[in-house]
Order: structure tokens, then C-alpha cells, then sequence
């Protein structure tokens, strides 16, 4: 068994007014699941295919109080396409912000909503329009010992500062879990979700998962269909139907 990185999940007050900044930012196609879920894919996009993790944006009144402790990483293709796309990101609504990042190559921004994300000078070709998902951990190695085992992702680097996975299929963007000495507060505002394959048991997987170190979280009388579980550093995540 197995599973993969499909999407990641993004709280939002407004989900239609934030998908339609990610799409314009992304050039992805908008659709509706239900009032209140607003989705994100390429277009023509066969999902789930690991050339893209999508973005799910889901309605909720919880107000954004710290740091994300989940962003994505925007690729260009040099400095000056970096240049160019932080002023049209500015135009349409996000702006500069200061997380004591100091002199760095990329640029730091926030959305409409203040979900933060960074704009990098490179990896377009490579990866798509999201460069990375990016995790912050206190643990590099033992969260790529964890994510290593949790999804068929292969481990492509690891350091005392970060961990980078990326699909076995060498396509799409990377997820890159690096250290920072924040602690983390309350329920991720961003999170992950990972599906299973055809074929596979969700509850098998769930138990497998747990086996490996997630934690079951409780929803209490919520009835959903997928599984709520947080990594060995206490980060939400969802392990959907298998697909």
C-alpha cells in the first residue's frame, strides 16, 4: 500500500473570491464541489495525476492569527520573470511581507487573505507554476523518515535544515519540509491531502499510517469520508478515498 500528495487544503473566508486569485496567479481552471469549496486544477488536468498537486479552498470563519505553517514556493523562470510576476501578483491583490526571511533570492509575499507564499527566480520548466509545497518542521530527518514511507514519493535530499520528496515519477512540484524555530499553534490554516490508490482500504492505510507514527484526530460527530490524522509533529492531514 501506498499513497500519493493529490492537493493541499486551504482555509479561506471567502473561497470563491481566493480561488479566483490562485487561478489568475496560477492559470488553472475554477470549479465548485459545493457552496463552499472551491477547487483548483490545470486545464485539461486528469485528476489525480502527479504533474500537479491542486488546491482545494474551503470556507471558514476561524480568523488567520500566525504564520502559515504550509505555503507553496511560485517558480519563474529567471530573475526577471521573478520581477514581473511579483508586480502582477501585487496588481492582483497580494502583497509584500516580512517574515525576518532577511536578503534572500526569492520574494516573500501574502495572498488577498494572508496566506504567505514565495516567489523563487527559478524551476518553471521543471516543476510547473508551484515550485514546492513547503512544510515547516523542527525535524527534517524524521519528518522524511515519516512522509518517506507515508506516500511512494522518493526522498530526493536531506539535510539538517530541510528534506525534499518529489512523485517517483520525477514530475510536478516537490514538497520540502524545512526547519524553523516556530512552534506550532492551533490547527493549520493549510494543510495536506493524500489519496490512495485504486484498490487499496482507507482504513488498512489509516492503520498503516498510524503504525508509522501519525496520531488519529478527532473530528468528534463529524461524519466525513476521509480520514483526519497528523504527522509525528502534530500537522494535519487528510487521507482521502483511494482513486
Amino acid at each position: 500500500m501506498a499513497t500519493r500528495l493529490v492537493q493541499i487544503n486551504m482555509k479561506a473566508h471567502d473561497d470563491s473570491a481566493l480561488g479566483g486569485f490562485w487561478a489568475e496567479v496560477l492559470g488553472w481552471h475554477v470549479s465548485s464541489e459545493e457552496p463552499g469549496v472551491t477547487n483548483l486544477e490545470p486545464e485539461g488536468f486528469v485528476y489525480p495525476d502527479p504533474v500537479a498537486v491542486c488546491i482545494d479552498l474551503v470556507t471558514s470563519a476561524e480568523p488567520k492569527t500566525v504564520k502559515n505553517r504550509v505555503h507553496v514556493d511560485l517558480a519563474t523562470t529567471s530573475a526577471a520573470h521573478q520581477a514581473e510576476l511579483v508586480a502582477r501578483l501585487k496588481d492582483l491583490g497580494a502583497t509584500l511581507a516580512d517574515i525576518g526571511q532577511g536578503d534572500v533570492p526569492w520574494t516573500v509575499m501574502a495572498d488577498p487573505e494572508g496566506n504567505e507564499f514565495c516567489v523563487l527566480d527559478s524551476l518553471y520548466g521543471e516543476t510547473g507554476p508551484i515550485a514546492s509545497v513547503v512544510v515547516d518542521c523542527t525535524d527534517p530527518q524524521a519528518m522524511a523518515r515519516f512522509w518517506g514511507q507515508a506516500m511512494d514519493w522518493t526522498v530526493h535530499k536531506v539535510t539538517e535544515h530541510s528534506a525534499v520528496l518529489r512523485s517517483a515519477k520525477g514530475v510536478g512540484p516537490y514538497l520540502q519540509f524545512l526547519r524553523t524555530p516556530d512552534v506550532k499553534t492551533g490547527w493549520n490554516r493549510v494543510h495536506l491531502d493524500i489519496r490512495p490508490y485504486p484498490g487499496d482500504d482507507r482504513v488498512a492505510e489509516a492503520a498503516r499510517l498510524r503504525a508509522l507514527g501519525a496520531t488519529a484526530v478527532d473530528l468528534g460527530d463529524s461524519e466525513v469520508s476521509w480520514t483526519v490524522l497528523a504527522d509525528p509533529e502534530g500537522n494535519e492531514f487528510c487521507l482521502l478515498a483511494p482513486s
